[in-house]
């Protein structure tokens, strides 16, 4: 069921946005990954030389750091584009760059890249619409502004990585100027966002 999630509960996770605190209230939508692969893409993380790895959870990005203007749109859209997806396998597999253009190493999204694509389209819209710097690419993090040869060990190291989960559910999260993400709702795919019941089919 759809719920808010108590800034007390144990189990929220909270994210940084990168390396630089924001101006204004924004929102961000993520699949996170689960355990034992989150554990392990963390320690990874951390052996690169990345300080980021004790403070970010791995994570898939669905919208990426977004001014809320109007916060009850938002969460309504949200709720609404979680209610007519149905769960996917999601594959991790092998290396890739963003180098030149950002100093970042990933994990490929393979098997749920289209239903990535899909969800950040539906995600982006509305209230959540505005122009990106780069075209959406799912994937999963494992170096970032990080010595080039730490990146270059990662994209090695980490080459015959793989690793599959099914994705039920995806993150709203909300951070405030001091650039710390917090949960705010984890919304279960093909529920009705009103009761929590499975939505029929085509809704």
């Amino acid at each position: 069921m759809n719920r808010p999630i108590s800034d007390t509960e144990q189990r929220q996770p909270t994210y940084v946005v990168g390396r630089q605190v924001v101006a204004e209230n924004c929102v961000g939508v993520v699949i996170a990954i689960p355990d034992p692969i989150a554990g392990e893409l963390e320690r990874w993380r951390a052996s690169f030389g990345d300080p980021m790895a004790a403070i970010v959870p791995p994570h898939i990005t669905l919208v990426t750091t977004t001014p809320a203007s109007d916060w009850v749109s938002t969460i309504e859209h949200v709720r609404e584009v979680a209610a007519t997806q149905r769960p996917f396998t999601v594959t991790l597999k092998s290396t890739g760059t963003f180098r030149p253009l950002t100093p970042v190493v990933f994990i490929n999204v393979t098997e749920g890249f289209d239903e990535c694509v899909d969800l950040h389209g539906r995600l982006q819209a509305g209230p959540l619409e505005r122009e990106l710097d780069y075209p959406y690419h799912p994937h999963v993090t494992v170096a970032h502004d990080v010595s080039e040869a730490n990146m270059d060990s990662a994209e090695i190291q980490l080459d015959d990585f793989e690793a599959s989960f099914t994705v039920r559910t995806m993150g709203l999260y909300e951070h405030d100027v001091t650039g710390v993400w917090k949960l705010r709702e984890e919304l279960t795919f093909g529920q009705n966002p009103a009761d929590g019941k499975e939505a029929e089919a085509g809704t």
